[in-house]
């Protein structure tokens, strides 16, 4: 497993590094497995350090967690709980299905694009529609069953995940609703 740990304007020293590798070697192996690459971020907000962990596992998913105290190693230790729950309603569920995933999860490349946001002071209409592309990057939309996007999406935080369906190969869209429920939408097939 490869552990990328770094500090944002504050020092990371050898035993922080050591630390965090002990603690989330432990939970890792514990619940996921086979992880890949682990990235760890200190920082600090006002008087309290923040710990911010992503965990990539081998099945394509990817968990993250985040942690905040006025002590380093208990903002750590904060993020590691956090994870540790995760992973372990993650494992849970996958019990729960029967199912385990052989094969990692399939990838497929899309570009992915910012847009400039209006002002919203201008009351005028614009002079043409098309949006101001800010940003142009490459994005990955994983090939996943519905209820692995929910849980996808669950873990990872998002309020949407964009997704390939395995059973239609369609792209999906799952997303949390305003009233707490999971809305999935799926075109229809012509």
């Amino acid at each position: 497993m490869r552990y990328q740990i770094t500090g944002k304007q504050i020092d990371i020293g050898e035993a922080l590094q050591t630390h965090v590798q002990t603690e989330l070697g432990s939970i890792l192996e514990k619940y996921a497995g086979r992880p890949t690459d682990a990235t760890v971020v200190f920082s600090k907000s006002a008087h309290e350090y923040v710990c911010e962990a992503i965990v990539h596992l081998s099945t394509g998913l990817t968990t993250q967690a985040r942690g905040h105290s006025t002590e380093i190693y208990a903002a750590l230790d904060q993020c590691v709980e956090k994870m540790d729950k995760q992973l372990r309603r993650y494992k849970r569920r996958l019990k729960d299905h029967h199912k385990s995933r052989s094969q990692p999860v399939e990838l497929s490349g899309a570009s992915s694009y910012i847009l400039a946001a209006s002002d919203g002071s201008d009351d005028s209409e614009p002079d043409n529609l098309q949006p101001i592309i800010v940003a142009e990057m490459e994005t990955n939309i994983p090939s996943l069953s519905v209820g692995e996007a929910v849980m996808q999406m669950e873990i990872a935080g998002a309020p949407v995940l964009v997704f390939r369906n395995e059973g239609s190969k369609n792209v999906n869209v799952v997303y949390t609703r305003e009233d707490g429920n999971i809305g999935w939408i799926d075109p229809a097939s012509s």
